[in-house]
């Protein structure tokens, strides 16, 4: 059940409890992603991070290294959004221009950190390179997220998350985006395989939609599996109302159609 905060436009999810979720934006960035060079690997990354601690990733899109498409699609999604979060972009070559991007974004100019410098320089010591600390580049006004565990930081502009796009390093930084966001009300997801197809499924679904619209429910053929053809799942934050839902299909299926259960 969608609703819209008038004051940003925000796009949210109402709870049972009446609070809402914080929903979230993903934006990969990478001509290497759009040629088929690489196969991005940090959105599934992203989606399940948030999912635990209650954050609803609504949307995604997948640009290129363009400073101006990159900073439309930051400026935008801002305003929609609680969170955003950008993967790639943030090195020291010529097509790293995200830094720059969510600069310009938020109409700031884009400035060296200091304690990031300092961080670059101790690392790299007698290797340091100039371009190496072009990584120090931040947008103004943004803070720096790191912790003992993970001391090197990810830039945050107010609320949107600046992520490298190497998925080994995108991960790891994930532990410090779970941490800062802290903890919402939890989403659950429970499921159901069967032997009926999504044709034969399609009326018994729309009758549990209409009668549970705050339940997202998941329609996913199997085409190999020798027993089940559809898996069928049943997420959102009120688990009463997710065994609800699965519960009033089952009392709609056939004998013999229903395979096996998920928790």
């Amino acid at each position: 059940m969608s609703a819209a905060r008038s004051s940003r436009t925000r796009s949210t999810r109402v709870h049972r409890s009446g609070r809402e979720a914080p929903t979230a934006r993903a934006i990969i960035v990478g001509n290497e992603i759009l040629t088929g060079k690489i196969a991005d690997q940090n959105l599934s990354v992203l989606a399940r991070t948030l999912r635990a601690v209650g954050v609803r990733l609504v949307s995604a899109a997948t640009i290129p290294d363009d400073l101006r498409v990159i900073a439309r699609e930051v400026r935008s999604a801002a305003k929609t959004h609680d969170w955003v979060f950008t993967s790639g972009g943030v090195g020291p070559t010529h097509d790293d221009v995200t830094i720059d991007a969510v600069a310009r974004a938020f109409s700031q100019p884009v400035v060296v950190s200091r304690s990031l410098a300092r961080l670059i320089r101790t690392t790299y010591a007698d290797k340091l390179r100039d371009g190496h600390l072009l990584m120090a580049r931040v947008p103004r006004g943004s803070k720096l997220v790191a912790s003992q565990e993970i001391p090197w930081p990810v830039v945050r502009m107010r609320n949107v998350w600046v992520l490298p796009g190497v998925p080994e390093i995108f991960e790891m930084k994930m532990r410090l985006v779970e941490k800062t966001l802290g903890a919402h009300p939890r989403f659950h997801s429970i499921a159901l395989l069967t032997r009926l197809d999504e044709g034969n499924l399609k009326p018994l679904l729309d009758r549990v939609v209409t009668a549970y619209p705050d339940v997202d429910v998941g329609s996913y053929p199997r085409w190999t599996d020798p027993l089940a053809r559809t898996k069928l799942t049943f997420d959102g934050h009120d688990r009463d109302r997710l065994e609800g839902a699965r519960d009033a299909l089952l009392a709609m299926l056939p004998e013999g159609a229903l395979v096996g259960l998920e928790s």
